[in-house]
Protein backbone atom coordinates (compact mmCIF):
# COMPACT_ATOMS: atom_id res chain seq x y z
CA UNK A 1 0.00 0.00 0.00
CA UNK A 2 1.49 3.36 -0.99
CA UNK A 3 1.54 6.22 1.45
CA UNK A 4 0.56 9.69 0.37
CA UNK A 5 3.68 11.62 1.29
CA UNK A 6 4.75 13.69 -1.69
CA UNK A 7 2.45 16.60 -1.12
CA UNK A 8 1.80 18.56 2.03
CA UNK A 9 -1.52 19.89 3.21
CA UNK A 10 -0.72 23.56 2.72
CA UNK A 11 -2.50 25.64 0.12
CA UNK A 12 -1.21 25.88 -3.43
CA UNK A 13 -1.28 29.46 -4.77
CA UNK A 14 -3.65 29.90 -7.67
CA UNK A 15 -2.39 31.77 -10.70
CA UNK A 16 -5.57 33.83 -10.98
CA UNK A 17 -8.01 34.71 -8.23
CA UNK A 18 -10.06 37.12 -10.35
CA UNK A 19 -13.64 36.69 -11.53
CA UNK A 20 -14.13 34.35 -14.47
CA UNK A 21 -15.66 36.24 -17.39
CA UNK A 22 -15.63 33.30 -19.83
CA UNK A 23 -17.74 30.63 -18.20
CA UNK A 24 -18.35 27.00 -19.10
CA UNK A 25 -21.81 25.78 -18.08
CA UNK A 26 -22.13 22.07 -17.30
CA UNK A 27 -25.55 20.50 -16.95
CA UNK A 28 -25.99 17.34 -14.85
CA UNK A 29 -29.23 16.18 -16.40
CA UNK A 30 -30.53 13.39 -14.15
CA UNK A 31 -28.11 11.97 -11.55
CA UNK A 32 -28.78 8.92 -9.43
CA UNK A 33 -30.77 10.46 -6.61
CA UNK A 34 -34.27 9.55 -5.46
CA UNK A 35 -35.96 12.30 -7.50
CA UNK A 36 -38.39 10.25 -9.61
CA UNK A 37 -41.83 10.91 -8.13
CA UNK A 38 -40.70 14.25 -6.71
CA UNK A 39 -40.63 15.84 -10.17
CA UNK A 40 -42.98 15.09 -13.08
CA UNK A 41 -40.28 14.69 -15.74
CA UNK A 42 -37.00 13.33 -14.41
CA UNK A 43 -35.13 11.76 -17.37
CA UNK A 44 -35.06 7.97 -16.93
CA UNK A 45 -34.78 6.21 -20.30
CA UNK A 46 -31.76 6.62 -22.59
CA UNK A 47 -33.92 8.62 -25.01
CA UNK A 48 -35.10 10.94 -22.24
CA UNK A 49 -31.55 11.39 -20.96
CA UNK A 50 -30.24 12.14 -24.45
CA UNK A 51 -33.08 14.60 -25.07
CA UNK A 52 -32.27 16.30 -21.76
CA UNK A 53 -28.63 16.69 -22.80
CA UNK A 54 -29.67 18.14 -26.14
CA UNK A 55 -32.13 20.52 -24.43
CA UNK A 56 -29.37 21.70 -22.08
CA UNK A 57 -26.96 22.26 -24.97
CA UNK A 58 -29.49 24.29 -26.92
CA UNK A 59 -30.05 26.44 -23.81
CA UNK A 60 -26.33 27.20 -23.53
CA UNK A 61 -24.58 24.34 -21.76
CA UNK A 62 -21.20 23.38 -23.21
CA UNK A 63 -21.02 20.12 -21.23
CA UNK A 64 -23.71 17.53 -20.47
CA UNK A 65 -23.00 15.29 -17.47
CA UNK A 66 -24.81 11.96 -17.81
CA UNK A 67 -25.91 9.17 -15.49
CA UNK A 68 -28.29 6.43 -16.58
CA UNK A 69 -31.13 4.90 -14.57
CA UNK A 70 -32.93 1.61 -14.32
CA UNK A 71 -35.64 2.09 -16.93
CA UNK A 72 -38.15 -0.04 -14.99
CA UNK A 73 -37.74 1.50 -11.53
CA UNK A 74 -36.20 4.91 -12.21
CA UNK A 75 -33.57 4.17 -9.58
CA UNK A 76 -29.82 4.54 -10.06
CA UNK A 77 -28.45 2.23 -12.73
CA UNK A 78 -25.21 1.38 -14.53
CA UNK A 79 -26.33 -0.78 -17.44
CA UNK A 80 -23.78 -0.55 -20.25
CA UNK A 81 -26.42 -0.79 -22.97
CA UNK A 82 -28.24 2.24 -21.57
CA UNK A 83 -25.04 4.31 -21.58
CA UNK A 84 -24.25 3.19 -25.11
CA UNK A 85 -27.72 4.16 -26.34
CA UNK A 86 -27.83 7.54 -24.58
CA UNK A 87 -24.39 8.55 -25.86
CA UNK A 88 -25.16 7.40 -29.39
CA UNK A 89 -28.42 9.37 -29.44
CA UNK A 90 -26.65 12.56 -28.39
CA UNK A 91 -23.91 12.08 -30.95
CA UNK A 92 -26.36 11.39 -33.76
CA UNK A 93 -28.57 14.36 -32.89
CA UNK A 94 -26.48 16.97 -34.69
CA UNK A 95 -26.31 19.05 -31.49
CA UNK A 96 -22.77 19.77 -30.38
CA UNK A 97 -22.11 19.22 -26.67
CA UNK A 98 -19.21 17.82 -24.67
CA UNK A 99 -20.28 14.51 -23.10
CA UNK A 100 -19.18 13.91 -19.51
CA UNK A 101 -20.07 10.47 -18.12
CA UNK A 102 -20.20 9.69 -14.43
CA UNK A 103 -17.80 7.03 -13.18
CA UNK A 104 -19.01 7.34 -9.62
CA UNK A 105 -21.28 4.32 -9.43
CA UNK A 106 -20.17 1.09 -7.83
CA UNK A 107 -18.82 2.61 -4.64
CA UNK A 108 -21.89 2.50 -2.40
CA UNK A 109 -21.37 0.87 0.99
CA UNK A 110 -24.12 0.34 3.56
CA UNK A 111 -23.09 -0.86 7.01
CA UNK A 112 -24.63 -4.16 8.13
CA UNK A 113 -24.85 -4.04 11.93
CA UNK A 114 -25.45 -7.80 12.13
CA UNK A 115 -22.21 -8.56 10.25
CA UNK A 116 -19.88 -5.55 10.16
CA UNK A 117 -17.21 -7.38 8.13
CA UNK A 118 -19.36 -7.41 4.98
CA UNK A 119 -21.42 -4.88 3.05
CA UNK A 120 -25.10 -4.78 3.91
CA UNK A 121 -28.24 -4.54 1.81
CA UNK A 122 -28.11 -1.62 -0.61
CA UNK A 123 -24.35 -1.78 -1.13
CA UNK A 124 -22.94 -1.78 -4.66
CA UNK A 125 -19.18 -2.27 -4.69
CA UNK A 126 -17.27 -2.96 -7.92
CA UNK A 127 -13.64 -2.63 -9.04
CA UNK A 128 -11.97 0.04 -11.17
CA UNK A 129 -12.45 -1.79 -14.47
CA UNK A 130 -16.18 -2.24 -13.85
CA UNK A 131 -16.60 1.39 -12.75
CA UNK A 132 -15.14 2.44 -16.11
CA UNK A 133 -16.63 -0.17 -18.45
CA UNK A 134 -19.05 2.30 -20.04
CA UNK A 135 -16.29 4.90 -20.45
CA UNK A 136 -14.07 2.35 -22.17
CA UNK A 137 -16.96 1.42 -24.46
CA UNK A 138 -18.24 4.89 -25.44
CA UNK A 139 -15.10 7.07 -25.05
CA UNK A 140 -16.65 10.38 -23.96
CA UNK A 141 -14.47 13.47 -23.84
CA UNK A 142 -14.77 13.67 -20.01
CA UNK A 143 -15.62 11.27 -17.21
CA UNK A 144 -15.75 11.92 -13.49
CA UNK A 145 -13.23 10.74 -10.92
CA UNK A 146 -14.67 11.03 -7.40
CA UNK A 147 -11.38 11.53 -5.64
CA UNK A 148 -11.94 9.97 -2.23
CA UNK A 149 -14.32 8.33 0.20
CA UNK A 150 -16.91 10.06 2.37
CA UNK A 151 -19.99 9.44 4.45
CA UNK A 152 -22.81 9.80 1.95
CA UNK A 153 -26.30 10.18 3.40
CA UNK A 154 -26.83 7.19 5.69
CA UNK A 155 -24.22 5.09 3.91
CA UNK A 156 -20.77 5.72 2.51
CA UNK A 157 -19.07 6.18 -0.83
CA UNK A 158 -15.81 4.24 -1.05
CA UNK A 159 -12.92 5.19 -3.34
CA UNK A 160 -9.57 4.24 -1.84
CA UNK A 161 -6.26 5.74 -2.94
CA UNK A 162 -5.12 2.62 -4.79
CA UNK A 163 -8.49 2.16 -6.50
CA UNK A 164 -8.25 5.78 -7.68
CA UNK A 165 -4.72 5.16 -8.95
CA UNK A 166 -6.10 2.26 -11.00
CA UNK A 167 -9.01 4.33 -12.31
CA UNK A 168 -6.82 7.35 -13.14
CA UNK A 169 -4.34 5.19 -15.08
CA UNK A 170 -7.16 3.59 -17.09
CA UNK A 171 -8.79 6.96 -17.85
CA UNK A 172 -5.43 8.39 -18.93
CA UNK A 173 -4.81 5.45 -21.27
CA UNK A 174 -8.24 5.99 -22.87
CA UNK A 175 -7.41 9.62 -23.64
CA UNK A 176 -10.43 10.82 -21.61
CA UNK A 177 -10.19 13.92 -19.39
CA UNK A 178 -11.00 13.10 -15.75
CA UNK A 179 -13.21 15.63 -13.99
CA UNK A 180 -11.95 15.38 -10.42
CA UNK A 181 -14.98 15.66 -8.14
CA UNK A 182 -13.98 16.94 -4.71
CA UNK A 183 -16.49 16.81 -1.87
CA UNK A 184 -14.03 17.94 0.82
CA UNK A 185 -10.44 19.15 1.19
CA UNK A 186 -8.89 15.70 1.49
CA UNK A 187 -10.11 14.84 -1.99
CA UNK A 188 -8.11 17.74 -3.43
CA UNK A 189 -5.02 16.61 -1.53
CA UNK A 190 -5.39 13.07 -2.91
CA UNK A 191 -5.95 14.39 -6.45
CA UNK A 192 -2.76 16.43 -6.24
CA UNK A 193 -0.93 13.24 -5.29
CA UNK A 194 -2.28 11.47 -8.39
CA UNK A 195 -1.16 14.44 -10.49
CA UNK A 196 2.32 14.28 -8.91
CA UNK A 197 2.51 10.58 -9.76
CA UNK A 198 1.81 11.37 -13.41
CA UNK A 199 -1.61 9.70 -13.44
CA UNK A 200 -3.57 12.83 -14.40
CA UNK A 201 -2.46 15.00 -17.31
CA UNK A 202 -2.16 18.79 -17.25
CA UNK A 203 -4.21 20.88 -17.12
CA UNK A 204 -6.30 19.04 -14.51
CA UNK A 205 -10.04 19.65 -14.24
CA UNK A 206 -11.72 19.92 -10.82
CA UNK A 207 -15.36 20.11 -9.75
CA UNK A 208 -16.01 21.46 -6.23
CA UNK A 209 -19.19 19.76 -4.96
CA UNK A 210 -20.95 21.45 -2.05
CA UNK A 211 -23.92 20.71 0.16
CA UNK A 212 -23.96 16.91 -0.26
CA UNK A 213 -24.36 15.23 3.14
CA UNK A 214 -21.77 14.71 4.59
CA UNK A 215 -19.15 16.53 2.58
CA UNK A 216 -18.29 20.22 2.55
CA UNK A 217 -21.19 22.53 3.34
CA UNK A 218 -22.58 24.97 0.79
CA UNK A 219 -20.90 28.09 2.13
CA UNK A 220 -18.72 30.79 0.63
CA UNK A 221 -15.99 29.86 3.12
CA UNK A 222 -15.99 26.23 2.00
CA UNK A 223 -15.78 27.06 -1.70
CA UNK A 224 -13.09 29.68 -1.14
CA UNK A 225 -10.99 27.35 0.99
CA UNK A 226 -11.25 24.49 -1.47
CA UNK A 227 -10.46 26.79 -4.39
CA UNK A 228 -7.36 28.02 -2.56
CA UNK A 229 -6.00 24.47 -2.38
CA UNK A 230 -6.36 23.72 -6.10
CA UNK A 231 -3.28 23.41 -8.33
CA UNK A 232 -2.27 26.66 -10.00
CA UNK A 233 -2.65 25.33 -13.55
CA UNK A 234 -6.08 23.74 -13.18
CA UNK A 235 -9.48 24.49 -14.65
CA UNK A 236 -12.27 24.24 -12.12
CA UNK A 237 -15.99 24.55 -11.61
CA UNK A 238 -18.21 24.48 -8.56
CA UNK A 239 -21.81 23.92 -7.59
CA UNK A 240 -24.16 23.52 -4.66
CA UNK A 241 -27.32 21.46 -4.51
CA UNK A 242 -30.96 22.36 -3.91
CA UNK A 243 -31.96 25.93 -3.20
CA UNK A 244 -28.32 27.00 -3.21
CA UNK A 245 -27.78 26.07 -6.87
CA UNK A 246 -28.19 29.48 -8.48
CA UNK A 247 -26.48 31.40 -5.70
CA UNK A 248 -23.39 29.28 -6.26
CA UNK A 249 -23.48 29.89 -10.00
CA UNK A 250 -22.67 33.48 -9.11
CA UNK A 251 -20.33 32.47 -6.28
CA UNK A 252 -18.25 30.14 -8.44
CA UNK A 253 -17.96 32.70 -11.23
CA UNK A 254 -16.92 35.44 -8.79
CA UNK A 255 -14.19 33.18 -7.38
CA UNK A 256 -12.83 32.39 -10.85
CA UNK A 257 -14.60 29.13 -11.62
CA UNK A 258 -17.00 27.62 -14.11
CA UNK A 259 -20.49 26.47 -13.14
CA UNK A 260 -22.79 23.46 -13.01
CA UNK A 261 -26.58 23.24 -12.83
CA UNK A 262 -29.13 20.55 -13.69
CA UNK A 263 -31.83 18.27 -12.33
CA UNK A 264 -29.25 16.00 -10.69
CA UNK A 265 -28.61 18.75 -8.13
CA UNK A 266 -31.87 20.72 -7.96
CA UNK A 267 -35.41 20.10 -9.25
CA UNK A 268 -36.85 23.60 -8.72
CA UNK A 269 -36.59 26.75 -10.86
CA UNK A 270 -38.52 28.94 -8.42
CA UNK A 271 -40.58 28.22 -5.33
CA UNK A 272 -43.29 25.79 -6.41
CA UNK A 273 -42.09 25.74 -10.03
CA UNK A 274 -40.44 22.57 -11.27
CA UNK A 275 -37.37 23.12 -13.42
CA UNK A 276 -36.21 21.49 -16.61
CA UNK A 277 -32.57 21.18 -17.53
CA UNK A 278 -33.13 23.81 -20.19
CA UNK A 279 -34.64 26.35 -17.81
CA UNK A 280 -31.87 25.80 -15.26
CA UNK A 281 -29.19 26.36 -17.91
CA UNK A 282 -31.01 29.45 -19.19
CA UNK A 283 -31.17 30.87 -15.65
CA UNK A 284 -27.46 30.18 -15.12
CA UNK A 285 -26.61 31.82 -18.43
CA UNK A 286 -28.62 34.89 -17.43
CA UNK A 287 -26.70 35.13 -14.15
CA UNK A 288 -23.37 34.89 -15.97
CA UNK A 289 -24.35 37.58 -18.43
CA UNK A 290 -25.78 39.91 -15.78
CA UNK A 291 -22.44 39.67 -13.97
CA UNK A 292 -20.71 40.84 -17.14
CA UNK A 293 -19.48 37.49 -18.46
CA UNK A 294 -20.26 35.24 -21.37
CA UNK A 295 -20.77 31.51 -21.70
CA UNK A 296 -18.45 29.40 -23.85
CA UNK A 297 -19.53 27.17 -26.69
CA UNK A 298 -18.63 23.46 -26.68
CA UNK A 299 -15.83 24.17 -29.17
CA UNK A 300 -14.42 26.90 -26.93
CA UNK A 301 -14.74 24.68 -23.87
CA UNK A 302 -12.73 21.94 -25.59
CA UNK A 303 -9.87 24.37 -26.16
CA UNK A 304 -10.00 25.79 -22.64
CA UNK A 305 -10.03 22.36 -21.01
CA UNK A 306 -7.47 20.77 -23.33
CA UNK A 307 -9.79 17.95 -24.39
CA UNK A 308 -8.69 15.22 -26.76
CA UNK A 309 -10.89 14.46 -29.74
CA UNK A 310 -12.83 11.25 -29.24
CA UNK A 311 -15.36 9.49 -31.47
Amino acid sequence: MKLIVRLGQGRTPMSNHGMNNEVIISCAVTGAGDTVGKHPAIPVTPRQIADAAIEAAKAGAAIAHLHVRNVETGKAGRDLANYREAVQLVRESGTDVVINLTAGMGGDFVYDPSNPSVAGSGSDMIDAAARLAHVEDTRPEICTLDCGSLNFGNGAYIATADLLRDMAARIQKMGVKPEIEAFELGHIWLAKQLIAEGLIDSPPLFQICLGIPWGAEATTEAMLTMRNHLPADCNWAGFAIGRNQMGFVAQSMLLGGNVRVGLEDNIWLDKGVHATNGTLVARAKEIVERLGGRTLTPAEARIKLGLKKQR
